[in-house]
């Protein structure tokens, strides 16, 4: 974040300056906490508005304003590397006590080969199996402490006692990805499970999703799907309501391209066991899904504000689970999804959902969508993505034949990244073992940039 050197300026403009410099000033407000961050940007804007400040600037005014030492903290702008974070714990039941032992390890880099240990924001829960979460009360404290609290990693390794813990808890490490940090904590596929549901905090719970979600693809254990994912998948359909948007993330599982970047299996056993997974949590919650469904239909005139934004999401994903099937009665659904639709984005996940159909409504419903849009170029771009996209055999084929359409331009960076940026990223077809997909990209690069060593 703050380099030591750089050969131009234009080295500042990268991941590290843009996602790790946010992370590090979101750092400083789970420290310090809401009310004393706007004390210190208020003294940081009364010192200097107007002045080409610095690093050190900024975090004076949070040391001078919340009375914190922070010259550890400031190891996060000179010292390169993300840091490990790992925990054990340990429960004695008789003293009702929850002892974490919390470790961190911060790898060597070019140039850097010896680290110092960082300062750390760690937001931890403790998930009772029975009880939810359970109050937070370090040892020495008089009373009950809340669900959540930030600990302070500053040394290698460091050990918290929890006390008046009545039952053996689930750790939930790293809520709110309060550091830019990777979190290891010891739990198995029940674990997982449990804190889908019963974690107060959402990004555990979505993190905790995502992990079981893609130990089952890569074991291949979809066909017949985990029972403890499936079971998972009730309290998440249970709380739905009470956050749509949110309900719609948890809903999905990993994106194929997530899968194969764990793993070297081949495109069709990610699909085939994505899809599996998809239909084994259709099979399981049907009857929920279509209700809730049923529920978040929104009538009258398009509303832009984020509880219909995210009563639509909601309600679309649902859609994905209930035409998983791809039959002639998900056709049929996802048909009629597409023709009610009073807005952009329910016909677009009408259209996703048809894309990977064999169905006469399908050609049908795109033809409708081409002659409804087919003046304006932007909203081709969708309707060209969506059939770069779809799984079907024929996808190649469909591409070769889009990029003949008068609307298409290959020199158009729009029409360029609408089309083939949209099948390149089109895991199961661009990698298809016939070695089309790579032909057909290949041939675009190469009349874009002959040169180009790829296609060489």
């Amino acid at each position: 974040v703050q380099p030591q050197s750089y050969i131009e300026i234009n080295n500042f403009y990268t991941a590290t300056v843009y996602d790790k410099g946010a992370e590090v000033i979101g750092m400083l407000k789970t420290l310090v906490g809401p009310e004393a961050y706007r004390k210190a940007t208020d003294l940081y804007f009364a010192r200097h508005d107007g002045e080409a400040a610095t690093v050190e600037d900024w975090v004076t005014c949070f040391e001078d304003a919340c009375g914190r030492d922070l010259k550890q903290f400031r190891l996060w702008y000179s010292q390169a590397g993300t840091p490990t974070v790992a925990a054990k714990g340990a429960y004695d039941a008789d003293k009702r006590r929850y002892v974490l032992e919390l470790t961190q390890i911060v790898p060597a880099t070019p140039g850097q080969p010896d680290k110092q240990p960082m300062h750390i924001p760690v937001r931890v829960g403790l998930i009772g199996r029975t009880k939810g979460p359970l109050p937070l009360t370090l040892e020495g404290e008089n009373q009950a402490g809340p669900e959540s609290r930030v600990l302070e990693l500053c040394e290698e390794s460091q050990h918290f006692v929890f006390v008046d813990v009545g039952e053996p808890p689930l750790l939930s490490l790293g809520q709110g990805f309060s550091a830019p940090a990777i979190f290891k904590a010891p739990l198995g596929r029940k674990e997982r499970a449990l804190l889908m549901g019963a974690d107060n905090d959402d990004f555990n719970r979505w993190e905790a999703g995502q992990a079981l979600a893609a130990e089952i693809l890569l074991e291949g254990a979809a066909k017949t799907g985990s029972a403890d994912y499936l079971a998972a998948m009730g309290p998440v359909l249970d709380r739905a309501p009470e956050d749509p948007a949110f309900a719609a993330q948890m809903l999905m599982p990993p994106s194929e391209s997530e899968i194969a970047l764990r793993s070297p299996a081949d495109p069709d056993t990610i699909h085939a066991n994505r899809v599996a997974l998809i239909r084994a949590v259709a099979a399981a919650h049907g009857a929920r899904l279509a209700a809730i469904y049923e529920t978040m239909r929104e009538a009258g005139d398009f509303r832009p504000d984020a509880g219909s934004a995210g009563r639509r999401a909601l309600r679309n994903a649902c859609l994905r689970y209930l035409s998983a099937a791809d039959d002639a009665a998900a056709a049929s659904l996802a048909d009629a999804h597409y023709r009610g639709a009073h807005n952009m984005t329910d016909m677009i996940a009408g259209l996703a959902a048809l894309s990977r159909m064999q169905s006469p409504l399908r050609d049908k419903a795109f033809g409708d969508f081409h002659d409804r849009f087919r003046k304006n170029p932007l909203v081709l771009d969708k309707w060209m993505g969506l059939q770069a996209g779809s799984p079907l055999p024929a996808t190649v084929e469909a591409v070769a034949a889009l990029m003949r359409h008068p609307a298409f331009d290959l020199k158009n960076p729009n029409r360029v990244r609408a089309l083939i940026g949209a099948f390149a990223v089109n895991h199961l077809r661009f990698h298809d073992k016939s070695g089309a997909g790579y032909q057909l990209v290949g041939g675009v690069i190469r009349s874009l940039d002959p040169l180009n060593p790829l296609v060489a």
